[in-house]
């Protein structure tokens, strides 16, 4: 099974993100699972597996659901209803009741029978859980950001190398239109020699504070040292689980390492820097400044200028700019 799919993993991933699944042969076959009727046979599937998976995760998954190579068949995550919200979701999706429900990620990447995961935890996870996968020999897709720290970035790389695994990331932003033709407005020359580019990278400060300590839960309901990982230990509060981990200093790296994953990136990519990177750094107030080797000026900050949206970028030239998001 896994020597079949090697080719159609790489192809896979690079259309969409996901995995092939292969599933128990019932007494009465039906058509679809022998790939008739121009369905994906199921000994050809991508069978994947979901960690962490909140309100983000789900957006992805339903990405996933809509690929007809992919069948869905267990999640892992240190809530119970969130684990239940997947699980219903994906049982609906196939028309069975087959997606199994774990507290413990290791219980998903344990499973032979599982290719490729959907790595959707907080920032926190995302390094830690995407080098266990890649040791377990999963493919991985993971939402953004990849690592919280330039040494768990190097950490992660060197894993994926050595291990032969694919990974992508939840970076999408260089495939939608606006942004590509700024950057070929960039190319072109059309706005003259580039000297500054600019990205919106939301605010990029954190806290050290605590939220007040509240009862923990039972484990079963959400096991908080689970869902703490790697991060030093603090008293629980819920709005940490529902979502208001961002701008605590131990979960969050601050919009910088969060959106500018975004905006930095399609920087990088204005700027022809896709090697390299800025050579210095200078935090002005709620904004940081940087220089890279070639004299082109990177400014980060928490607004954008026109309205464009959130992931808003400015190319300026010494004969023209252009700002999109």
């Amino acid at each position: 099974m896994r020597q079949s799919i090697v080719i159609n993993r790489r192809r896979f991933i690079g259309a969409t993100v996901g995995a092939l699944s292969a599933v128990a042969v019932p007494s009465l076959i039906p058509g679809k699972a022998l790939g008739l009727n121009g369905t994906v046979a199921a000994s050809e599937r991508i069978v994947m597996g979901g960690l962490g998976i909140g309100p983000r995760g789900r957006t992805d998954l339903n990405a996933f659901l809509k690929n007809p190579e992919v069948q869905f068949v267990a999640v892992a995550d240190a809530q119970a209803a969130r684990r239940q919200a997947v699980k219903e979701m994906v049982d609906k999706h196939h028309q069975n009741n087959d997606c199994q429900t774990y507290r413990n990620m290791f219980d998903v990447l344990l499973r032979d029978d599982i290719d490729a995961v959907l790595i959707a935890t907080g920032d926190r996870w995302h390094t830690m859980a995407s080098i266990c996968a890649a040791k377990a020999g999963k493919d991985i897709y993971c939402e953004k950001p990849c690592s919280m720290t330039i040494a768990e970035s190097r950490a992660l790389a060197e894993t994926i190398r050595r291990y032969g695994r694919v990974y992508q990331a939840g970076t999408q932003r260089r495939n939608i239109g606006n942004f590509i033709f700024a950057i070929n407005l960039v190319y072109s020359g059309k706005l003259g020699k580039l000297h500054t580019v600019h990205a919106n990278t939301l605010d990029p400060r954190t806290t050290h504070d605590w939220l007040p300590a509240e009862p923990e839960p039972p484990k079963e309901e959400c096991d908080w040292d689970l869902w703490l990982g790697p991060c030093p230990w603090r008293p629980f509060n819920q709005r940490y689980v529902n979502g208001g981990w961002r701008g605590h200093f131990d979960f969050h790296g601050g919009g910088i390492l969060e959106w500018g994953s975004h905006t930095v990136d399609l920087c990088q990519w204005a700027n022809k820097a896709d090697n390299t990177a800025p050579i210095e750094f200078e935090p002005q107030g709620n904004q940081v400044h940087a220089v890279y080797a070639n004299g082109v000026k990177l400014i980060m900050r928490d607004t954008g200028w026109l309205g464009l949206g959130t992931c808003s970028v400015r190319f300026e030239g010494d004969e023209g700019w252009i700002e999109t998001g």
